[in-house]
């Protein structure tokens, strides 16, 4: 094993972190990391990527669940279009989408480097969502209030979510927790909850379009990467009563800001 596959593996453990520390975020590293670490396909990282995630957000919705912390009705209304345009993208967007997109100069935007521009426009849009102040809750908030649901809103948010993350294998928890505060109502705390097991459903079942379509799934190399990424999440999640989440938050999104960045440049110039 050479030294940047050990990174690599390293890098499982650090997105596991992530999301035992801050409750998100680290799956927008999984793509970066079986790319430029450990030589994977984008394509095909897109697709592990799902399974990841997916897993890592199951783990920690049950953990939500158990503490009573998730809304099932409302998950299941933002998940039906959410895993229905996921699956689709996955069996048949994503094989259908062109080798050759278009040409910048002499540079020629292929179906790879065309995911990989995409991917880290969307780390850096996330980057912003963990870097800037949220605004604290009013006062009269009240943590038990029932959702109020905006169906259509909910349904179009869940739509272009599961096309997201079917294109390039993210788990859009920065998108999905607003739209359930916004639309549904929902308390932070159940956002959360609610969002992890909106985003294990749609994952996993937009990983079924990739078997189906028949990618080629290397299962020991990814159930070892999932394990890693398991085990930081309980690491993450038992060091998070020591250490402020909320800045951690902030000092993790400047990171996957210069990550994106450096995506592009490195896709477009180097």
């Amino acid at each position: 094993m050479t030294l940047i596959e050990i990174i690599g593996y390293l890098g499982a453990a650090i997105i596991g972190l992530s999301l035992g520390l801050i409750g998100g975020g680290g799956s927008i590293l999984t793509v970066p990391v079986l790319v430029y670490l450990l030589s994977v396909e984008p394509v095909l990282a897109t697709a592990y990527s799902l399974f990841i995630v997916g897993l890592s957000s199951l783990i920690g919705g049950i953990n939500y669940a158990r503490k009573g912390l998730v809304d099932f009705k409302t998950g299941i209304v933002f998940t039906i279009p959410a895993f229905i345009a996921v699956y689709s993208t996955r069996m048949w967007i994503v094989p259908a989408l062109p080798d050759n997109w278009f040409n910048l100069g002499n540079l020629a935007v292929t179906k790879d480097v065309g995911i990989l521009l995409l991917f880290a426009l969307l780390m850096i849009f996330a980057s912003y969502s963990m870097i800037k102040d949220k605004k604290k809750p009013a006062e009269n908030e009240d943590e038990n209030q029932k959702p109020k649901f905006n169906y259509p809103m909910i349904l179009i948010e869940g739509a272009v979510v599961g096309v997201l993350t079917g294109l390039v294998g993210a788990g859009g928890g920065f998108l999905i927790i607003p739209a359930l505060v916004l639309f549904a109502k929902l308390p932070m705390k159940m956002a959360v909850g609610t969002s992890l097991l909106i985003i294990a459903a749609k994952s996993l079942i937009g990983f079924i379009g990739d078997i189906q379509a028949d990618q080629p799934i290397d299962w020991t190399f990814l159930m070892i990467f999932s394990s890693i990424s398991i085990v930081g999440i309980f690491a993450g999640s038992y060091l998070s009563t020591f250490i402020d989440g909320n800045k951690l938050k902030k000092g993790f999104g400047w990171f996957v800001l210069v990550m994106g960045s450096f995506m592009i440049v490195k896709e477009l110039f180097l």
